[in-house]
């Protein structure tokens, strides 16, 4: 079992559809839209554009689990994505990313290590995982890694399928 084969719903309704994205290399982040790290959604747009040819999606998931910081609805979640950042890139349901409710997407990503070794549940919003195209995961990134930083773009181009 990879991400590609794990059903979830998109922000607004109807499926996600990871499995379109099979070939491609995702980076998943959960994302709020009232935290310090918010701004990192512009990054996050940027390696959208930046890297949408050669093969990369990235895939925003809302979750409030840290201190209540993604209160809003799926429309209002949207329209702030979109008028404040300019967010193009998918983005899906809200989740839990730990704890018993945690979605069977954040299930399959969390034994993955980042930099320091740390595996287990997710630190805070904006934690970054990068899938493979084949759906292996290829890197874990702390919350307050940059998208823009030398060390997810180089990450991202040794997964990138062209």
């Amino acid at each position: 079992m990879t991400i590609f084969d794990i059903q979830l719903a998109a922000l607004g309704g109807g499926p996600a559809g990871l499995d379109q994205h099979r070939g491609s290399a995702v980076l998943v982040v959960n994302v709020a839209s009232k935290c310090g790290n918010t701004p990192q959604y512009a990054g996050l747009q940027a390696l959208q554009d930046s890297y949408r040819e050669r093969g990369l999606v990235v895939l925003g998931v809302p979750s409030n689990e840290f201190a209540g910081q993604e209160p809003g609805t799926d429309d209002e979640i949207a329209e702030f994505c979109r008028t404040t950042y300019g967010v193009t890139f998918p983005m899906t349901e809200k989740i839990e990313v730990n704890g018993d409710d945690r979605h069977p997407l954040y299930a399959e990503l969390v034994d993955a290590a980042d930099a320091d070794g740390y595996t287990g549940d997710v630190r805070w919003n904006f934690e970054k995982f990068l899938v493979a195209p084949d759906g292996t995961v290829a890197g874990r990134f702390n919350p307050k890694v940059a998208p823009e930083s030398a060390e997810l773009t180089a990450a991202i181009e040794k997964v990138l399928p062209r």
